[in-house]
């Protein structure tokens, strides 16, 4: 790893963030140490520019205020980036991807083999119809739900799903902030 802030994320630095802290503080957050401080927030959103440029903007003020700085910093050329963090819906995070995806597809635990299965045939057909994995913020929604929302983000347009991603990314973001930091 080098010693540039607005690297891309490497293997070293996504496996370290497995299993990230919860309720740190917002006090303590921003007296971290930046290489800590990215990592961290590499843990929420695996985008290393984002990261940097999260790390940078302390101290926050307020939650409000890291929230509102990571919306504002996250791009469309964060997004490849991050959806690397992200495993498939249905699907455990693999090495290097946040654990905390597994308890916000928890919805996903207790659906029956059908729906699992049309979850699977959906993913491949999002994947092959816009070249990523669908991402959503999953937290609290059911497999059925899911399923759903899927089908009908299919038939968006390219231009129009980029949108709704980065929505979705930011919504997942402002999630694991929260917990990060705690209320």
């Amino acid at each position: 790893m080098t010693d540039c802030p607005e690297e891309a994320v490497t293997s070293t630095s996504a496996a370290a963030m497995d299993q990230p802290p919860e309720g740190i503080g917002l006090a303590a957050f921003n007296a971290l140490p930046d290489q800590r401080a990215r990592d961290l927030l590499i843990g929420c959103c695996h985008a290393g520019r984002w990261a940097a440029k999260v790390t940078a903007g302390r101290p926050y003020p307020t939650l409000g205020a890291l929230l509102t700085r990571a919306g504002e910093e996250l791009t469309d050329a964060d997004v490849p980036e991050a959806l690397a963090g992200h495993p498939r819906i249905g699907q455990a995070p693999a090495t290097g991807q946040n654990s905390w995806s597994q308890r916000e597809q928890a919805g996903v635990g207790g659906a029956d083999d059908t729906v699992l299965a049309e979850l699977a045939t959906g993913n491949r057909a999002y994947e092959e119809r816009f070249g990523h994995i669908y991402l959503v913020c999953a937290s609290g929604r059911s497999a059925g739900e899911l399923l759903g929302i899927l089908k009908d983000r299919l038939r968006n347009g390219p231009d129009a799903e980029r949108h709704v991603v980065r929505g979705e990314l930011r919504k997942i973001n402002d999630l694991r902030l929260t917990r990060l930091i705690g209320s």
